[in-house]
């Protein structure tokens, strides 16, 4: 019942601020036009504000979720109107606030002390508001000028209602749509979900920001504030003040004479490095999240706020992006669908040749164009119609990084639409793909595991005597057969792998045995026998 009501009032916002009036009816089909013409809101009084506020309004009466969604579309100038942009960039940090008083009441129930004897100095006055909490600038009683973070409050039962009426939608459109089930929709539900309750935990924001600190500590190209942490609990975060000027204040940028073409690109060099340095990115990237340093216009550094949304990819989907995005820079469409079928993302039945082509009519358009003639979510889109043709599975893990990179495009354009993202990218991931696989690479990753492998070695005689005998299924006819032979086949790719697995783990072992004293210090308190099974278990892989 309560779905259906959260239902009712978002039909009921959207009629009172006539968002049908957004829709242009001559591109629906016959029969959706045809009820636009009788449907009985048409009769409602027209609206006297302009179609920008209108949207805006009603995002923010609706709550966070729909807010976010805003906030999105205020990054996509290619995408929407300039009068409809500049009314939902409001949604950035200029929702409206909640009263102060509650503010106050919720820091001082936190902290267990009176604001008084918390700060010398606190505004009652918002610095910003935004959909999940307000911020309010404080002096610490050492005389640190401080920001506040409050989050709303009974803001968690709606978010609540959204996803359960998100998890109705997605199920219904994987059950009744034909591309439901490729779309994974309530897959991609479930981990927005995790995404937004996380963001209501500013304890867990304030270690995603220490996290972020630390791994650019030493870095020009991105300050990210201290936390406070004595003065943090789950829905009170207290943090450096930072001055900077907003990434979307082009005239002051240029008026302190920023390097607007190295701003952009020290961007994109942001991105790349989170995703594949340290696969641990900001994910909510929106320009009200991000200044700039007024420190040295000629080398612009990044200031990032607000990390309650961060991502991280899996070790094999952190990977395959990587060589794939630098293939698509190779124009390699070839190994770009090969890519995708090794790694999963499309069935083993797919025709490498078909899915090369139909890359190749996508991809080839965007090169050696500057970004400011290219529309990354419109290649989005392209891409998204050739998935269906080959039934391509919507990536969960990939969709916070989807919503990173259309930020990203969003920002590049406001800054230096020139600038050629794929020029400024392909060289960090060239460098990133050599320093990860070259000798040196391989060993460091190979030594964080060893003590692990060496940990496992006495269990290796009793691994060796379940693995000589491997049973079989029993089948008498044809159909039976079949199926074996179907078993049989990765199997004997299996067995190849495996001996190409044991020579290259015995020449690293020899490697790291020899180069590191330490490490051969603990090999040698290992008991001789079972070095020797664990020799002999690699000759019989090796051979199976």
């Amino acid at each position: 019942m309560s779905r259906l009501l959260r239902l009712t009032k978002i039909v009921r916002v959207a009629l009172r601020y006539r968002l049908d009036t957004l829709i242009n009816a001559q591109r629906l089909p016959t029969v959706l036009r045809v009820l636009t013409y009788i449907a009985p809101w048409r009769v409602l009084p027209p609206p006297q504000q302009t179609r920008g506020e209108r949207l805006r309004r009603c995002c923010e009466e609706l709550g966070p979720v729909f807010i976010k969604f805003g906030q999105m579309l205020s990054t996509r100038r290619d995408l929407l109107p300039n009068d409809i942009v500049e009314e939902l960039a409001k949604l950035q940090d200029q929702v409206p606030p909640f009263a102060p008083e509650q503010a106050i009441a919720l820091i001082e129930q936190a902290l267990e002390k009176p604001i008084d004897e918390l700060f010398t100095r606190f505004s009652e006055q918002p610095l910003a508001s935004a959909s999940i909490a307000q911020v309010h600038a404080a002096t610490l009683t050492n005389g640190e000028s401080v920001v506040v973070k409050v989050v709303r409050p009974d803001i968690e039962n709606t978010i609540r209602q959204d996803i359960k009426l998100m998890f109705s939608v997605a199920r219904w459109i994987q059950k009744y749509l034909s591309d439901g089930p490729r779309l994974r929709p309530v897959e991609v539900i479930d981990d927005y979900q995790h995404t937004l309750l996380d963001e209501l935990d500013l304890q867990r924001e304030g270690a995603n920001t220490s996290q972020l600190r630390r791994n650019f500590l030493d870095s020009g190209l991105l300050y990210v504030p201290e936390v406070h942490w004595d003065y943090t609990r789950r829905n009170v975060l207290t943090l450096e003040r930072i001055d900077g000027i907003a990434v979307t204040d082009v005239q002051a940028l240029k008026a302190q004479n920023t390097n607007m073409k190295l701003l952009a690109e020290r961007g994109v060099e942001i991105f790349f490095t989170q995703v594949f340095r340290d696969n641990f990115f900001h994910a909510d990237m929106h320009p009200g999240n991000i200044f700039v340093s007024k420190e040295n216009p000629d080398l612009p550094q990044y200031i990032g706020i607000d990390c309650a949304i961060v991502g991280s990819l899996s070790e094999p989907d952190q990977y395959y992006l990587a060589r794939i995005l630098f293939a698509m820079f190779q124009r390699d469409y070839r190994l770009v669908a090969q890519l995708h079928v090794e790694c999963g993302w499309v069935g083993p039945h797919v025709k490498v040749h078909e899915l090369e082509g139909a890359i190749r009519c996508v991809c080839e358009p965007i090169f050696e164009k500057p970004l400011g003639e290219i529309s990354f979510a419109l290649l989005l889109i392209r891409l998204f119609q050739t998935a269906r043709r080959f039934d391509m599975q919507v990536q969960p893990s990939l969709v916070l990084l989807q919503k990173t990179l259309l930020h990203i495009e969003g920002l590049g354009r406001e800054l230096y639409p020139e600038l050629n993202l794929w020029n400024t990218a392909q060289p960090f991931l060239q460098r990133w793909l050599k320093e990860r696989y070259s000798p040196c690479g391989l060993y460091q990753r190979a030594r964080k595991h060893l003590p692990a492998v060496l940990e496992q070695l006495p269990q290796l005689p009793a691994l060796l005597l379940q693995n000589l005998e491997p049973t079989r299924p029993q089948h008498t006819n044809n159909e039976q057969q079949a199926a074996v032979q179907q078993w049989q086949r990765p199997l004997a790719t299996r067995k190849r792998s495996n001996r190409m697995l044991t020579i290259a783990a015995a020449l690293l072992l020899t490697a790291l045995l020899s180069a590191n004293p330490g490490i051969v210090d603990q090999a040698t308190q290992i008991p001789l026998t079972s070095w020797g099974l664990a020799l002999a278990a690699a000759v019989f892989w090796a051979r199976r």
